[in-house]
C-alpha cells in the first residue's frame, strides 16, 4: 500500500486497498477450529469447576477480548490466523482494521451464527470471499504470502 500526497495541502490518501487473493474457506475454518480450541480450555475448566453459566460468560468475554485484540491489532491474526498464514485487512486500505472494528467483527460473528451459519457460508458465493461479520467491518481475509505481516 502506498500514499498520494495531495500538492494543495490534504492529508495523505491510502491507495491499493485489497486486490489481491483471498484466503479460501478451509484455511478460515481451521483457523475458526483453532481459536476455538484455544478459547474453549478456560471455559470448559470454569464450567465444570465452578458453573456452567459462568464458564459461559467467560467464554463470551475472553472471546470479545481475543478477537478484538488480535484482528484490530497491527497483524490482524489470531493466533488460529497465524497458524494457518492468514490476516483480516481493510477492504479499502489493506492496513489494520483497529480495535473498534475488531470488536464489530466479534458482534458479527454471532449473527454470523444466528441463522445455521449462513452468514460464515457466505463467502463460498461472495465476489469478495466475506462473511457476514467481514462485511459488517469492512474487511477481508487474506494470505500473508500476498498480504505480508510488517
Amino acid at each position: 500500500m502506498s500514499t498520494t500526497q495531495d500538492p494543495y495541502g490534504a492529508p495523505p490518501q491510502a491507495t491499493g486497498g485489497a486486490s489481491g487473493p483471498r484466503a479460501g474457506f478451509w484455511k478460515r475454518f481451521g483457523a475458526s477450529f483453532i481459536d476455538g480450541l484455544i478459547l474453549a480450555v478456560p471455559y470448559l475448566i470454569i464450567a465444570f469447576a465452578v458453573h456452567p453459566i459462568l464458564g459461559y460468560a467467560v467464554y463470551l468475554l475472553a472471546g470479545i477480548a481475543y478477537f478484538t485484540y488480535f484482528e484490530g491489532g497491527p497483524k490482524g491474526q489470531t493466533l488460529g490466523k497465524q497458524a494457518l498464514g492468514i490476516r483480516v485487512i481493510d477492504l479499502a486500505t489493506g492496513g489494520p482494521i483497529g480495535f473498534g472494528r475488531g470488536f464489530i467483527r466479534y458482534i458479527g460473528r454471532i449473527v454470523s451464527a444466528i441463522v445455521i451459519y449462513l452468514g460464515y457460508l457466505w463467502m463460498l458465493w461472495d465476489p469478495e470471499k466475506q462473511t457476514w461479520h467481514d462485511k459488517m467491518a469492512g474487511c477481508v481475509v487474506v494470505p500473508t504470502a500476498s498480504y505480508p505481516v510488517s
